[in-house]
């Protein structure tokens, strides 16, 4: 049986660094999340474990309304989270056939408009598990998407399962915004190098630790270092050498000593340069209306 217990806090990060795409809301996950001496760990916990092991703030992500409420309420009384907020391409398809698809995107416009809602996503699109008969609705909810987040001047984080080619052709024929990130990124060396060249950043997860991903290794090798993020798209995707068990943003930094691994620097130098790139995404966390976001 699989070991579903939270795992030990690692070595904590001596330079703080920021989780750029977690999911600490009851929503996500249910029945998956795990425990720790037979009690859940709520969103509070959370972030203490991080805060503790280095983590000083996450972007909390939101995948449907509910969830996005959540993300932009909490948001609002914990200096440690930002929020994101979406409908999830997956979701988007189903919306569309049940028709409230607009609804749910009229709400997330409106949460967008919040001041701790610092970016829209995660949106863009999913071909692993939508399939034909769904793809007109997931185009239609991320260009949408993409447009409430260059209303609301925010950052727009992107889900793309094998659907490369045709994100980049979307965020090139309708704009992307300034400030772009690609969730969890999944592509090759090709799509590194192609997505850096337009200013776009890469989120790193708990995948590149994964043995079979060497192609994620290369890829984070030509991504230029102040395009580089890093996330844990908790509560899945734990990294080496936890994987299997619940994730959360305080093991951030398994992934982090494992990217410096890889590119052979100190892993102090480059969580520097990590969350300087976190912050020029979304601004600081401790400022609630960022001048240079128009809000």
């Amino acid at each position: 049986m699989a070991e579903r217990s939270y795992p030990p806090l690692p070595e904590a990060l001596k330079v703080p660094v920021y989780d750029d795409h977690t999911h600490i809301d009851p929503f996500s996950g249910p029945g998956w999340f795990g425990d720790d001496g037979g009690e859940p760990l709520d969103w509070r916990e959370q972030l203490d474990r991080a805060s503790v092991a280095g983590v000083k703030g996450v972007v909390q992500v939101g995948t449907d309304v509910e969830s996005s409420r959540w993300s932009a309420e909490h948001a609002a009384i914990d200096p440690r989270m930002l929020a994101a907020v979406a409908i999830h391409p997956n979701d988007a398809a189903v919306l569309e056939a049940e028709g409230g698809l607009d609804d749910a995107l009229a709400v997330i416009d409106e949460l967008a408009a919040q001041p701790r809602v610092r970016a829209v996503g995660e949106t863009g699109l999913d071909f692993y598990r939508t399939g034909e008969d769904g793809r007109a609705a997931q185009f239609r909810s991320f260009e949408a998407h993409i447009d409430i987040a260059k209303r609301h001047g925010a950052a727009l984080q992107i889900h793309d399962r094998d659907a490369h080619v045709e994100v980049v052709d979307t965020l090139l024929r309708v704009g992307a915004p300034d400030r772009t990130v690609f969730h969890c990124f999944s592509g090759d060396a090709g799509l590194a190098r192609l997505a850096s060249a337009h200013g776009w950043y890469l989120s790193f997860a708990g995948t590149v630790t994964f043995k079979n991903a060497e192609g994620l290794r290369e890829a984070l090798r030509v991504t230029p270092r102040d395009r580089l993020l890093v996330e844990t798209d908790a509560p899945w995707l734990a990294p080496a050498p936890v994987r299997g068990r619940p994730n959360a943003p305080y093991l951030v930094p398994h992934t982090l000593r494992f990217m410096a691994q890889v590119l052979e620097t100190d892993p102090s130098m480059l969580a520097a340069q990590i969350a300087s790139n976190t912050e020029a995404v979304y601004g600081s966390w401790t400022d609630d209306a960022p001048e240079r976001w128009g809000r």
